[in-house]
C-alpha cells in the first residue's frame, strides 16, 4: 500500500507554509500523528484551510453539544455512508472521549444497540434522517429534538455536523482515503 493518504496522485505542497507546518506539528504532538485527511487536503493549502476551519468550528467550538455527542454524530453518519476513514477515525474518538470502547464499536456497527439516553437517541435519529432523507425532515422532527432538551441552536449544530460528515464521507470514499493505522488501536 502506498504512503499516499488517498488513491489520487496529489502530493502535499512542499515545503508546507509555516502556519500549516505548525498546525501539523500540533496534531503530531496532541494526536501522535497527522491525520491522513489533513495530508490529503494539503495539496492545496486554501482547501486545507477551508476544511480545517469548518471542522474546527463544528467539532471543537462552543456548542450545546458535547464533543462526544458531535463525534457520535460523525460516526453514525459515517456508518450509514460506509465511510471507512471516518468510521475508523471518529470511532476511535468516541472510544477515547467516552472511555467506553463498546460505545465506539456500537456507533460504527449499529448505533441502535448502544446504551444511550433519550437525548442521544433523539439526536442520532435526527442525524440518521439528515443522512438518509433530509428532504423529509419536518417540524415534528425538530420538535422531537426540542422535547429531548435541545435548543434551536443545538438543532442547527446537529444538522451542520451531520451535513459536514455527509460531505466529507463522500470525498473520503471517492478518493479511497485511508485511515491512519494508529487509529485502530486507540482507546481499546
Amino acid at each position: 500500500m502506498s504512503d499516499s493518504p488517498t488513491a489520487l496522485d496529489l502530493p502535499m505542497v512542499d515545503p508546507l507554509p509555516e502556519a500549516t507546518r505548525k498546525y501539523f506539528d500540533i496534531c503530531q504532538e496532541k494526536l501522535g500523528m497527522v491525520p491522513n485527511v489533513l495530508k490529503a487536503y494539503a495539496f492545496d493549502i486554501d482547501k486545507l484551510d477551508a476544511f480545517t476551519a469548518m471542522y474546527n468550528d463544528l467539532m471543537l467550538a462552543e456548542s450545546g453539544l458535547t464533543k462526544l455527542e458531535r463525534e457520535m454524530i460523525a460516526v453514525v453518519v459515517s456508518s450509514i455512508n460506509r465511510c471507512w476513514y471516518c468510521q475508523v477515525a471518529h470511532g476511535a474518538a468516541v472510544r477515547a472521549l467516552s472511555g467506553r470502547p463498546e460505545l465506539g464499536e456500537a456507533m460504527v456497527m449499529n448505533w441502535r444497540m448502544a446504551e444511550l439516553d433519550a437525548r442521544q437517541t433523539a439526536m442520532l435519529g435526527f442525524a440518521e434522517k439528515v443522512t438518509q432523507e433530509s428532504a423529509r425532515i419536518t417540524e415534528d422532527d425538530r420538535q422531537a429534538l426540542r422535547d429531548a432538551g435541545f435548543s434551536d441552536r443545538d438543532i442547527w449544530d446537529i444538522a451542520n455536523v451531520a451535513g459536514f460528515f455527509n460531505m466529507t464521507n463522500r470525498v473520503a470514499s471517492a478518493t479511497a482515503m485511508r485511515p491512519n493505522a494508529d487509529y485502530h488501536a486507540q482507546a481499546r
